[in-house]
């Protein structure tokens, strides 16, 4: 079977109706693209994050097939969450990292430096996840927007198939959306 996305969709509407032959199908198909989201994850990681792609695809592997209440709609959808997840694994890592900074009520000993999460960037990811839970609470959709595109890669079209709008809409709030989180982390303020 090949990766077209009807076959994607069609697998995912398999896998909810509990049939789990689909999920060992579908894994195989969607493991260069999640490989692809953690990439672009990463990327804007420091050089050494402790983390390396496999380990984030796998990480959300391991959240996606316990998945139990999701509704799969398609592809897109399911890479949406695949996004969101890796996402929240990435700023798990960074809180993580900096409870450890702070003591964290263990001894940590490092045997290669230059693999540590640096403080700067942990701080960078926290005050980028802050913001977005900021532009969340005022404006759910932008921020799923951001969410999908800036971190999950996703271009317009796909982002407006997984929200169910159109490109032009997704285009316009993409556009407010970084103008308002550009503000908010230059500037400090909190304010719409």
């Amino acid at each position: 079977m090949n990766s077209t996305p009807s076959n994607v969709t069609q697998l995912l509407v398999n896998w909810n109706n509990g049939d789990q032959a689909a999920l060992n199908q579908l894994l195989p198909l969607v493991n260069d693209e999640l490989r692809r989201l953690a990439r672009n994850y990463l990327r804007r990681e420091s050089p050494g994050h402790t983390l390396q792609p496999t380990a984030l695809v796998n990480e959300a592997y391991l959240r996606l097939i316990d998945q139990r209440q999701v509704q799969w709609q398609n592809r897109a959808h399911f890479f949406g969450i695949a996004a969101q997840l890796m996402r929240r694994i990435l700023v798990d890592h960074a809180r993580r990292h900096a409870y450890a900074k702070r003591g964290g009520g263990a001894i940590q000993v490092s045997f290669d430096e230059g693999m540590a999460v640096t403080e700067a960037k942990a701080a960078e990811l926290l005050a980028v996840h802050e913001a977005l839970e900021k532009l969340n609470a005022m404006d759910a959709r932008k921020g799923r927007i951001v969410e999908l595109r800036f971190f999950g890669g996703l271009n317009l079209d796909e982002t407006a198939e997984v929200l169910g709008i159109s490109s032009p809409t997704v285009q316009r709030e993409w556009r407010a959306a970084k103008a308002w989180l550009h503000r908010i982390l230059t500037e400090g303020h909190d304010d719409a």
